[in-house]
């Protein structure tokens, strides 16, 4: 059971674990003042900056990251999650297939075979998992943002996230900050192929952006295919200077093969041969969905803020794998959030509170597979989820430059499964959740940070995790919620050339739920672990190391993202203190860039895993330690008009595996491995106007 008493006395663990620090971007880290102006009317408004979003995201005592658009955007071939989270130590993001991957924080999710779990995702501010928590990343589209913010733990808690791994905000570009029309190609190895067509304005007190992107790739591995129609569209219209209003609207239709899972060996030896049945049945993901949202924000005066905003989203997956998938899907999101400044006594005071409600139906069914078309009927169910949850969260500045944070959050959960072809296989339950929260942030110079945190979530099961994909349905699986209990120190900042980004933390779990690969390929089944222990480090370094070396004005610039992955069984009667499986323990990623004054600029990267990480809980099996040497490169002319790059991927063309699925028991014939990406070379040009 977890107490505060248990928490507080195991708090300085994670000092311990602190033994340099780190940053995860080699720019300026601006001066950070505890009393930052506020942000624009919409948390992720139209005339917000990548540097007052960094502001705002440091007032929070927790580690927390801006992630610009220049660092996803300047690469070029396939751009996924893994590229746009590469340098944010903390987020594990490995590629599967396509635009397919893994996406975990802190150990989030890793026992999930497909998509995510436990990490809120929001769109510019706007809900944007499924109603019963899930998500799905594959619907994201790079190029049409200007930056991603990324919540570890806790921190999404003035957002109403109440999961582990915190909450990832994307934040679409508008027509302030990507104005005028943007053209763009790319293409290179094994068939890919991309292009994107922008176009930003504003006319008056209306901002406008669309973006429309193509991308198609025949994939690195046989029966890898893959096609990808996204539009996003994004309008915010300022009634006055106390009111905005901003709509999204977003289409994806994406076509995509599946190569499957494959043994150690044979991911290891031919790499690029798919599971035999994913070729044989015509394994495919394919996925058309519509996405409408809106928020509107409101500041009667200064120092006071309400937000308040809806979406609705209608999903159809044709999902070919050992059955045919087809599922229709409909959520809709309430939300409402408020931030009010005042003085207590003399001291500023921030508080933060708010209200979301999700609600979505799936309408499940389920065929024979006949090489990818539906055959007989073998399951239909109509499922449905709601989900609600409020929040508070208050600091108090007991002096200028030190602030305490109190929160509480508490939510209620309600899972049903109306099994229409054997209804005794039907089900529902309810879950209920209330989450505190205590932090200190201290600001220790005017560039630099002290923070801690303790905090607890709750997450109840997905959809997925209750009904499970099995050949026969599986029926209703009455899981527990996931808790946790989280304590997480830091600091953050910068000193001359340099700048850091150091946290630690250590949570305590009970009933982490596991998503577990099913005795046939495709399916899956959901269990609880008893105790479980996620501890790390997360750690980064940037540093300007030179200036006028070649040529005035130029740089030489380095950085360096470590992330030390401790997950493991606490004294579990069948795994003793096993590992968990699904990740690597260590995480370490560098690059050295060299960039002109008349644009050029080159950048050689490395990235080394050290130690393979385990399949399965019983420890039997696991992935092979690598270093993959890359080198990337390009020009910004025309005062950034024309932009051209390259992006050399795996130069030493090493074999390793990038993903793995997870298993109670594995053996050396399980099938439970992706191949990672060959020796790539990828170039793009970059039009504005």
């Amino acid at each position: 059971m977890f107490t505060l008493k248990r928490a507080l006395l195991a708090a300085p663990l994670p000092f311990a674990l602190v033994s340099g620090a780190f940053a995860q971007t080699a720019t300026t880290i601006p001066t950070v003042e505890v009393t930052a102006p506020a942000p624009s009317l919409t948390n992720a408004g139209a005339v917000e900056t990548n540097e007052a979003a960094r502001l705002r995201l440091w007032s929070s005592p927790g580690n927390n990251t801006v992630v610009p658009a220049q660092e996803f955007q300047e690469i070029a071939g396939y751009t996924g999650v893994r590229e746009m989270f590469e340098n944010t130590p903390g987020v594990f993001a490995q590629p599967k297939w396509g635009s397919d991957s893994r996406f975990s924080i802190r150990g989030s999710g890793i026992a999930r075979n497909f998509h995510l779990r436990g990490i809120r995702v929001y769109q510019d501010g706007i809900p944007f998992n499924q109603a019963d928590g899930s998500g799905d990343l594959a619907e994201i589209d790079p190029l049409a943002y200007q930056r991603a913010e990324v919540y570890r733990g806790g921190n999404g808690f003035w957002l109403g996230a109440n999961t582990l791994g915190g909450a990832v905000n994307f934040v679409t570009n508008t027509g302030t900050s990507s104005r005028g029309l943007t053209a763009r190609a790319e293409g290179g190895s094994y068939g890919f192929a991309r292009s994107q067509l922008a176009y930003g304005n504003t006319f008056g007190p209306l901002d406008a952006y669309v973006s429309g992107t193509y991308g198609y790739d025949d994939g690195f591995r046989q029966h890898s295919s893959g096609r990808q129609q996204r539009l996003n569209g994004n309008i915010v219209y300022r009634w006055n200077d106390q009111v905005e209003t901003r709509v999204i609207a977003s289409y994806n239709n994406i076509w995509q093969e599946i190569p499957g899972s494959v043994t150690r060996v044979a991911a290891l030896n031919t790499p690029k041969r798919p599971f035999a049945s994913n070729e044989a049945l015509n394994y495919q993901r394919n996925i058309e969905s519509y996405r409408f949202g809106t928020i509107t924000s409101i500041r009667p005066v200064e120092g006071v803020r309400f937000e308040v905003g809806a979406s609705v989203v209608d999903r159809h997956l044709n999902h070919p794998i050992f059955q045919v998938l087809d599922n229709h899907t409909v959520d809709w999101v309430l939300f409402a959030r408020g931030t009010v400044e005042t003085s207590i006594l003399g001291l500023r005071n921030v508080t933060t509170f708010g209200v979301n409600y999700t609600e979505g139906t799936i309408n499940d069914r389920r065929y024979v597979n006949v090489y990818g078309s539906r055959g007989a009927q073998t399951y239909a169910a109509e499922n449905s989820a709601r989900t609600a949850d409020g929040f508070f969260e208050n600091t108090l500045y007991v002096l200028p430059n030190l602030g305490l944070v109190a929160g509480l959050q508490a939510g209620s959960a309600y899972r049903s499964s109306r099994n229409l072809l054997t209804p005794a296989s039907s089900g529902s339950g309810d879950w209920n959740w209330v989450n505190p929260r205590v932090g200190i942030l201290y600001q220790i110079t005017p560039t630099a940070q002290a923070y801690a945190n303790l905090t607890w979530s709750t997450e109840p099961p997905t959809l997925s995790d209750l009904t499970g994909i099995l050949p026969l349905g599986g029926g209703f699986s009455r899981l527990k919620a996931q808790r946790a209990a989280t304590v997480e120190v830091g600091s953050r900042g910068s000193y001359g050339v340099l700048n850091w980004e150091v946290a630690a933390y250590h949570s305590w779990l009970r009933d982490e739920v596991q998503l577990m690969v099913g005795p046939v390929a495709g399916s899956s089944y959901a269990q609880n672990a008893d105790r479980t222990i996620h501890r790390g480090v997360e750690l980064g370094l940037g540093a300007t190391l030179g200036r006028n070396l070649i040529g005035q004005n130029d740089t030489l610039s380095g950085r360096v993202t470590y992330t030390f992955n401790d997950f493991y069984f606490d004294g579990d009667r069948s795994w003793r203190n096993n590992q968990l499986p699904g990740v690597p323990r260590h995480v370490l990623r560098g690059e050295l860039r060299y960039r002109h004054a008349s644009g050029f600029w080159i950048a050689p990267n490395v990235d080394v895993v050290p130690e393979g990480f385990y399949a399965d809980n019983a420890n039997t099996l696991r992935t092979n330690p690598y270093t993959l040497f890359g080198l990337r490169a390009g020009a910004d002319l025309f005062d950034g008009r024309v932009g051209v790059f390259l992006d050399a991927r795996n130069l030493g063309d090493r074999r390793y595996i990038s993903s793995a699925s997870v298993a109670t028991v594995a053996s050396p014939n399980s099938a439970l491995f992706e191949a990672g990406y060959g020796r790539t070379i990828y170039a793009g040009l970059q039009l504005r106007y």
